[in-house]
């Protein structure tokens, strides 16, 4: 009595239920070959891997500078250009953070519109000092690298894990500087609180130090992302946000610094 289970007939072929169906078995230098091929890694199933992250980490910051530059020249004949690219980032970075699927085409002209916020930014905020704003620049550049290294490596060397507790915090943190922010807006808008309102002299000092750390937190959530993305084996068009997380809060970090060395250089 035949057996419904496939089994391997004496001319080397599987023999299917129905017994309609034959396949061929691999000869012994094939599987050989099979064998001895390499392991299918990341890339070649279509997941996310650390380099796509890089890789397009590097598209979007290099397309934040390309705009910087074009905002640090236009801004001083154009200056009405700063307000209506600042609406535009917020509402390409709300747009970009609540899509469900990565557009790669709309990050892109997030960073680019960034770019040109940020190179505007810090033309005002050179003005504001004694000395070449290219120095100015040049040293927030410097702060933001060594402070993202420093968070790099403390999450990579586990001296800061994200935990629950990390994120409670990071919340709270965030919420309150969010209405510090919006009341701080109001009052510079509709009164005479000077260059920075409230974000003047030693409190002005300490609410930039604060952000520069909510910062650094933020950079360890998205470190945090990458690394259990990878791991998790998500799709590949995830890279995209994550690229855009780091852009966001890189860019975020940038400003906080070059506002406090403002407020340390005198205003």
């Amino acid at each position: 009595m035949q057996s419904n289970n496939p089994v391997f007939n004496r001319s080397g072929a599987f023999s299917s239920t129905a017994g309609a169906q034959r396949v061929n078995t691999p000869s012994a230098e094939q599987l050989d070959q099979m064998y001895a091929a390499p392991s299918a890694t990341a890339a070649d199933t279509g997941r996310m891997t650390y380099d796509d992250v890089v890789v397009k980490t590097g598209l979007t910051l290099g397309t934040v500078v390309a705009g910087a530059v074009v905002g640090w020249s236009l801004l001083p004949q154009m200056p009405g250009l700063f307000w209506p690219g600042l609406i535009a980032m917020l509402v390409l970075g709300l747009v970009n953070a609540f899509k469900k699927q990565p557009s790669p085409a709309l990050i892109i002209t997030y960073a680019a519109v960034t770019g040109v916020v940020v190179g505007g930014f810090s033309v005002i905020i050179g003005s504001l000092v004694s000395g070449s704003a290219g120095n100015l620049v040049a040293q927030a550049v410097l702060a933001t690298l060594c402070v993202s290294g420093a968070a790099l490596w403390a999450y990579r060397s586990g001296k800061v894990r994200v935990t629950p507790k990390f994120q409670r915090i990071l919340m709270i943190g965030m919420l309150g500087y969010g209405a510090f922010i919006l009341v701080n807006l109001g009052f510079m808008l509709f009164t005479d609180t000077g260059t920075f309102g409230f974000r003047s002299g030693i409190l002005g000092v300490v609410i930039g130090l604060v952000a520069v750390g909510l910062a650094a937190m933020c950079l360890v959530m998205d470190f945090d992302f990458i690394d259990r993305g990878v791991k998790a084996g998500i799709p590949e068009k995830f890279a995209w946000t994550a690229a855009f997380g780091l852009t966001v809060t890189l860019v975020w970090m940038y400003m906080e610094i070059l506002r406090l060395l403002a407020i340390l250089q005198g205003e």
